[in-house]
């Protein structure tokens, strides 16, 4: 039980970042359209891209977890949103722009759609509701803080969208070395696919103790 809550903790953290994207886009977009000169369809494009990546991510980001796991794949988010924000910081020209965006928006379809059902797999029943209002509490957090982000960056001489939405990078980098270095493979997708050695492994890291007998033999 111990290991649960700091690895949902960690898992969330694409969920903090989805919250941060969305309400940066919406402070930065004025900035956007003035130097890029952008019509008001473009500007609204630039604004949609994300949740068009989101979109169609989402439809296919089940069954590919279902084949190769769900850490995979929020590593894959959490790399989404890293390359995203550094071609965001870039962005030369528009189109350069919504290419970055599409970027960002698989990554918040991989986080939106995996993270609740990772926290479900590895938290305890007893926890696991409470563990599950988590993603909205952070991406609650993320647009807050991005909205003071956004507040404070909005009172210099020569606001910068590309610092806006390319700050997006910090977050995500620290996102990326935990998925990579801390968070296990879900045991309930492990126990799917026959591995119940490192299934009970990673159980019991998850739980703390070595007494899992209650999870496993659970039909």
């Amino acid at each position: 039980m111990r290991g649960a809550v700091p690895v949902a903790l960690v898992a969330t953290i694409g969920n903090f970042l989805q919250g941060w994207d969305n309400a940066t886009i919406a402070g930065s977009v004025l900035y956007i359209k003035k130097e890029l000169d952008l019509s008001t369809a473009m500007e609204g494009l630039v604004v949609a891209m994300s949740l068009i990546g989101a979109t169609v991510i989402t439809a296919c980001s089940g069954p590919i977890s279902n084949a190769v796991g769900r850490r995979p794949m929020l590593i894959l988010s959490a790399s989404l949103y890293f390359i995203g924000s550094l071609v965001m910081l870039w962005s030369p020209n528009v189109y350069i722009l919504l290419l970055a965006r599409l970027l960002d928006g698989f990554g918040i379809g991989l986080a939106v759609t995996l993270v609740p059902i990772y926290i479900s797999e590895t938290s305890p029943p007893d926890m696991r509701g409470g563990l599950n209002t988590l993603p909205q509490f952070t991406g609650s957090g993320g647009m807050f803080l991005s909205y003071c982000f956004i507040f404070g960056m909005s009172l210099m001489a020569s606001p910068s969208w590309r610092i806006m939405l390319g700050v997006l990078g910090i977050p995500s980098v620290f996102y990326l070395l935990f998925a990579i270095f801390y968070l296990p493979e879900s045991p309930r997708w492990l126990a799917s696919k026959g591995r119940m050695s490192k299934a009970k492994t990673v159980l019991k890291r998850l739980r703390g103790t070595d007494d899992i007998s209650a999870e496993v033999n659970k039909p």
